[in-house]
């Protein structure tokens, strides 16, 4: 499995950050959790297909979790999708969807299941297929919201070959129904047992998407042994109070489920605007748990990096604002910023020149003295001016010079809401 970050943004977004969303990549199939904003765009961005989407998972009705649905349908029937799709979210998410898209007077080409669960539901099983299957339950946010585990089934033991072939097992079916369980039975009436042959089941990997709730056991439950846990911490803990007052986590309470679900690795997302900087928010989850990481958009992450580096590979490069440029920089830019603190003297006369000034007079030599002196005491200046008015014309007709250091912090914005 594959695990692709689409945005981080809790609430809103930001300069830098997009709407909930994240990608499961599995045998060619791609599972959505959460579709905010601009999600169809980011999968685009970080290669995966969104024809290959099989199921989509809404944890619940906050905007910026479910803002994408309608566009990413409408791609989808404009690539003429046949296959059905599967949606699973709290109740009403059908009634949402069929009233958007006969407002869009959408004729959809395939079919969508959907799965809706009710509030007072404990534990389902909303998708179960023959590989896998997907758990949710309620977790403890200000609305009814899921949590979700995508949990692969166990896979066969591998099959002892020189072992099978001694025995006499020499068919391609022979070999299928021992990996099944089933004892095989020869032409001789000998019966060959599977757990002759067949080593232990190896278990399936598993993820959980746990997002927008406080600290619950459900979400503990969610998380039991899984491969990689993908939680919230929207908040650091010196806001505590904001995110129980808001139904949201802190780094520390990512943290807390890792440690009692014995997770392998835990990845927090869903940060606030405030936090420019989410390493603090990381800092605080591995004081507690390691290994943790940052969710970061477009960048995957891997169940068995042996195996799956090089199948999910990002289309653009996300630059940071605050990235500096390697190397030259355009229209000297690199030579103008390493001049910037060197002053500018008149380039020294040769000796002829020289020579042929000895022959003035004294008032004449102490004139042309003051004159230079006066020249360039104003030649800088002159220099500085011209510069800046390069630097505009550059700014005002379009260059590649890195922007100004900003962030996507705004005075506009109030973020203590968020």
């Amino acid at each position: 499995m594959i695990i692709v970050p689409l945005g981080v943004a809790s609430a809103t977004p930001t300069a830098t950050r997009h709407l909930s969303s994240v990608a499961l990549w599995r045998e060619g199939d791609v599972h959505l959790f959460d579709c905010g904003e601009n999600a169809q765009m980011r999968m685009l961005q970080a290669g995966l297909k969104r024809s290959k989407i099989e199921n989509i998972f809404i944890s619940h009705f906050d905007v910026d979790h479910y803002s994408g649905l309608i566009g990413l349908i409408s791609t989808l029937q404009l690539q003429r999708r046949d296959r059905d799709l599967t949606i699973v979210g709290p109740k009403g998410i059908k009634e949402f969807m069929e009233w958007n898209i006969q407002f869009a007077n959408l004729e959809l080409g395939f079919g969508i299941d959907y799965v809706e669960v009710e509030e007072d539901t404990e534990s389902t099983r909303v998708v179960d297929a023959e590989e896998y299957y997907v758990e949710a339950r309620p977790l403890n946010h200000t609305k009814f919201c899921l949590g979700y585990r995508f949990q692969e089934k166990d896979k066969p033991g591998k099959v002892d070959a020189e072992k099978a072939e001694r025995l006499g097992i020499t068919e391609d079916e022979q070999y299928k129904a021992l990996k099944a369980g089933d004892d095989v039975e020869l032409e001789d009436g000998t019966v060959v047992k599977s757990y002759e042959i067949v080593g232990h089941p190896r278990p399936g990997d598993s993820f959980a998407y746990i997002t927008d709730t406080k600290y619950c056991p459900n979400s503990v439950k969610l998380a039991m042994n899984t491969n990689i846990l993908y939680h919230e911490a929207t908040f650091s803990e010196t806001l505590a109070d904001k995110a129980s007052e808001t139904g949201h986590s802190t780094s520390a309470d990512a943290a807390r489920v890792a440690n009692e679900a014995q997770t392998k690795l835990l990845v927090i997302s869903h940060f606030s605007a405030r936090y420019t900087n989410p390493f603090i928010l990381l800092r605080e989850a591995r004081e507690k748990f390691f290994p943790a990481w940052l969710a970061t958009e477009l960048r995957p992450i891997f169940t068995n990096p042996s195996q799956e580096k090089g199948i999910v590979q990002q289309k653009v490069y996300i630059k940071e604002i605050d990235d500096k440029k390697q190397g030259s920089s355009p229209r000297g830019g690199s030579k103008r910023s390493s001049d910037k603190g060197k002053k500018n003297f008149r380039k020294r006369k040769s000796s002829s020149s020289r020579g042929r000034s000895s022959d003035r007079g004294s008032s004449s030599k102490r004139s042309s003295r003051s004159d230079q002196g006066r020249k360039r005491r104003e030649r800088p200046s002159r220099d500085y001016d011209n510069r800046d008015k390069r630097d505009q014309n550059d700014s005002n007709h379009g260059t590649s010079r890195p922007p100004k250091h900003i962030t996507p912090r705004t005075p506009f914005d109030d973020f203590d809401r968020f």
